[in-house]
């Protein structure tokens, strides 16, 4: 009993109030993310729109979730954290609300655009909030924790959904809002503005603003990262896009599907929160790369899954890299990340999930049309095992970068210098008592 308060306190013990209220508003607003998980199904039975349709007003979620970020990114330098947040908020509760109303086509296309638009220009602002309030060695804990609430919610989300759907389709997107809404609350009543102050100053002479741009792009490591991460994506993301075909041509059904899946959501609730104390003082170069390889292997296997339990060891294999690379990432897009321009590298960051959330499922659907399943899986696994190179090549000048930007943001301590004494006090110096010497 000992060892398992003593892992909770090791695990949750010393984090700023300010980071469990974002917690729990990611908790909460996880739990009400129905729209996304039963939208293509809404799109197909509800409103009797084609599944080129539903693809099409998909599709353009990720476009308004593209312009969201960079948006998003821009207005957490320039604005604020917490307006910009409040903001998407509320701007996504009200779309989300609109969607769920809307009939016509173009109506629903348009609102699925605006509505990606707020609800991912959430993301850099929060994202950098967190970076705010959480001290650099808290870090792995803080990321892991959050990680762990939108995996428990987005499970139990899947769940609840299904039954709210029984009741009519509207109550989906109602509830949804509503959480979304509390979410705003929290942080309108209980978290400040955290952006710094020497940041806001920067931002409001427009210093940062005329070379941000410029800085990321030249900015030749970290696009690189940026790079990497693109590529996990694309392999990421076929669970969601060429998994349940692969299944489908296996006989099995989408009810097996969804219990298969499911498997990820367990799995990270149960094991996530011991993953920062099982990689913290590794390297995280090759923490990301054994992710990254873990996942190839994973994905990779897939191509000789003909079985519900084989599939899901795959799922549950992928998984584990997935539960490596999270804290690793989260930590490094951190550190990698000057404060002045927090919010918008953010954005470039989520920028890349939003890019490669339109083109994995076109990628994967052209490779398995013209190549074939296996060579889609294996072609996953070759793509793990060239990102587990390129995070050990490039790890050592990230860890550099990382290094340079701490060391930037330390502020330096004035130094003061002592005056020779004047010679009328000479003699008074002389005969005084001595001061005693505290240590600094």
């Amino acid at each position: 009993m000992r060892t398992v308060r003593g892992w909770f306190r090791d695990t949750t013990g010393g984090l700023p109030r300010a980071f469990w209220y974002l917690w729990t508003g990611t908790l909460i607003n996880r739990l009400g993310s129905f729209v996304l998980v039963f939208l293509a199904i809404y799109l197909t039975q509800a409103r009797g729109f084609s599944a080129s349709q539903a693809g099409l007003v998909i599709g353009l979620w990720g476009v308004g979730g593209a312009v969201g970020t960079t948006v998003g990114g821009t207005l957490a330098d320039r604005w604020g954290r917490r307006p910009t947040l409040l903001t998407a908020h509320l701007g996504a509760a009200t779309m989300m609300l609109g969607l769920g109303l809307a009939r016509p086509l173009w109506a629903v296309a348009l609102g699925a655009l605006l509505l990606g638009t707020f609800a991912e220009a959430a993301r850099p602002a929060f994202g950098a909030m967190m970076i705010d309030v959480v001290p650099e060695k808290d870090r792995l804990r803080a990321f892991s924790l959050n990680y762990w609430a939108i995996n428990l919610g987005f499970a139990c989300a899947a769940v609840l959904a299904g039954f709210a759907a029984q009741a009519g389709y509207l109550l989906l997107f109602v509830v949804d809002a509503a959480t979304t809404l509390v979410t705003a609350l929290i942080i309108f009543t209980r978290v400040r503005e955290t952006r710094s102050t020497a940041a806001a100053t920067v931002h409001k002479d427009g210093g940062a603003s005329a070379g941000a741009l410029r800085t990321i792009l030249t900015d030749r490591v970290y696009l690189g990262f940026v790079a990497l991460n693109l590529f996990g994506a694309l392999v990421f993301l076929q669970h969601i896009s060429m998994l349940p075909i692969a299944m489908g041509d296996s006989g099995l059904s989408p009810a097996t599907y969804g219990s298969v899946i499911a498997l990820n959501g367990v799995l990270i609730v149960i094991g996530q929160l011991f993953v920062p104390k099982l990689i913290k003082g590794r390297s995280r170069s090759h923490v990301l790369a054994l992710a990254a390889l873990v996942m190839g292997v994973g994905f990779g296997l897939t191509a000789f899954a003909d079985a519900a339990w084989l599939y899901g060891l795959t799922v549950l294999i992928w998984t584990v890299g997935e539960m490596l690379n999270s804290p690793s990432n989260s930590t490094l897009i951190a550190e990698l990340s000057p404060a002045t321009l927090r919010g918008r590298y953010q954005g470039v960051f989520s920028l890349s999930w939003q890019v490669a959330g339109a083109a994995a499922p076109i990628l994967g659907g052209l490779v398995r049309e013209n190549i074939g399943n296996t060579a889609l899986w294996l072609g996953c696994a070759a793509i793990g095992g060239a990102m587990a190179v390129a995070h050990l090549v490039s790890g050592p000048a990230r860890e550099r970068r990382a290094a340079q930007l701490r060391t930037a943001a330390t502020p330096v301590r004035p130094v003061t210098v002592a005056r020779t004494p004047a010679p009328e006090s000479a003699e008074a110096a002389a005969t005084a008592p001595a001061e005693p010497v505290h240590a600094s």
